[in-house]
């Protein structure tokens, strides 16, 4: 018995023999290939990640409240609205002219021009009486101006007490803005009416002053006055300064010669040119922006007239348009503009609309298809195709009426990639 426990106890302890299985997967290549199968799954998540669309990169503006103003741009030029072309009464030998343009003149005082006549313009009976006849009427003007020019007077006297009326009333804020404007326009209207008022009753008195100089000298030497030398003095009919001398050296000139141009260039006038349709927009005392003028800041004017009659004009593309004159007049003082003259360039923007409060969006995100206009929302990092209501617009930013909110992002100049509902990103 001892012997048989002694030869379980070792066969116990003997290691057990396993038999070899072909069948049996191997461990050591299963741990082989786990890399191939990681590298596989890389190359298709990298595949994958290529060839899945990526997001549109665009660029977004706020559609926000504010301000809107519709212009009109154009490019205008100054110009005197009172001048006055002074003529040879007579005709004879012209003395050479000294006076240059900008010289400062006096109605009555100022000499602009001599002429020798030596007798040459006797007048026959014909003539005489002509000339008779024309000294009546420059009497008759010269009474209808002088009428003309008090009327203006107490038009601008009645118009700054309505306008002192308006601005107490404005402070108090029982009036609203619209009806100070339009009363300082009327104030602004009856001060230019009665300049020109002013000016045209001194034209009147010289024209007068022209027509007898013309008698005297053509009547024969028993009628005209004794001892006086055949000579004309053309004087300065208005003050202001000389803007234009059409004959400066001296020579035998015809009656009626254009000699000199004289104004007061304090009194300007701005007139710009813009197509018909854009002068059926621009109504009488529309504000007036004038720009790039070779001053500091900007000038301010309003429309005085839209001429009735356009005319053709061709542009620089050889294109024919239709153009009508816009007639405009400084609000501001003439301090403001100093060194501004006649004939001097300026860049005019006319507001036809104007609007404090409105909700704009930039001009180049809307765009029409079916029928309407639409625009691109950026909403949660996709595009999404919108309709939207539009109303005025200045070419750089556009009056939305509906189907926007303040403070959405739209998309600026979408190109043929930017599609409802594709990914964009932002820049």
């Amino acid at each position: 018995m001892p012997g048989r426990s002694a030869n379980l106890g070792m066969n116990a302890a003997a290691p057990r023999e396993t038999r070899f299985d072909p069948q049996a997967p191997d461990p050591r290549a299963r741990r082989r290939r786990w890399p191939r199968y990681a590298g596989a799954a890389l190359l298709l998540g990298l595949l994958a990640a290529g060839f899945w669309p990526r997001a549109i990169p665009v660029e977004t503006a706020r559609a926000a409240r504010g301000e809107l103003r519709v212009t009109i741009d154009e490019e205008g030029q100054t110009r005197v609205r009172n001048r006055y072309v002074v003529s040879s009464p007579v005709g004879g030998q012209l003395r050479r002219v000294d006076l240059k343009p900008g010289a400062a003149v006096r109605a009555g005082e100022t000499v602009l021009a001599e002429l020798e006549t030596a007798g040459t313009d006797l007048l026959d009976a014909s003539a005489l009486e002509q000339a008779r006849a024309r000294i009546g009427a420059a009497k008759g003007n010269r009474s209808a101006a002088q009428a003309r020019k008090f009327a203006a007077e107490a038009s601008q006297k009645l118009a700054e007490a309505e306008l002192a009326r308006q601005r107490a009333l404005a402070e108090k804020k029982l009036i609203s803005a619209q009806e100070l404007e339009t009363a300082e326009m009327r104030a602004v209207t009856a001060a230019q009416e009665a300049r020109a008022a002013a000016f045209a009753a001194q034209v009147a008195v010289f024209e007068l002053e022209q027509a007898e100089a013309t008698l005297r000298r053509g009547l024969p030497a028993d009628e005209a006055t004794r001892g006086e030398a055949p000579r004309v003095v053309v004087r300065a009919p208005v003050d202001g300064v000389v803007l234009r001398v059409f004959q400066e050296s001296a020579r035998l000139v015809p009656g009626g010669t254009p000699l000199l141009e004289v104004g007061d260039p304090a009194d300007l006038e701005v007139r710009v040119e813009v197509l018909s349709r854009d002068g059926v927009a621009a109504r009488p005392g529309a504000p007036v922006l004038l720009e790039r003028w070779g001053g500091e800041g900007v000038l301010n004017a309003r429309v005085r007239l839209v001429e009735p009659a356009a005319f053709t004009k061709v542009s620089a593309l050889g294109v024919e348009e239709q153009r009508v004159n816009l007639i405009a007049d400084f609000t501001d003082a003439p301090e403001r503009r100093a060194g501004l003259g006649d004939a001097y360039r300026v860049e005019a923007r006319i507001v036809v609309w104007d609007a404090a409060d409105v909700l704009k969006a930039p001009a180049g995100a809307l765009f029409q298809r079916d029928g309407g206009w639409k625009v691109f929302v950026v909403d949660g990092g996709r595009a999404r195709l919108r309709a939207v209501e539009a109303g005025r617009s200045n070419g750089v930013e556009t009056q939305v009426l509906g189907g926007l909110e303040p403070g959405e992002r739209v998309i600026v100049y979408p190109g043929d990639r930017v599609a409802d509902g594709v990914r964009v990103r932002e820049l």
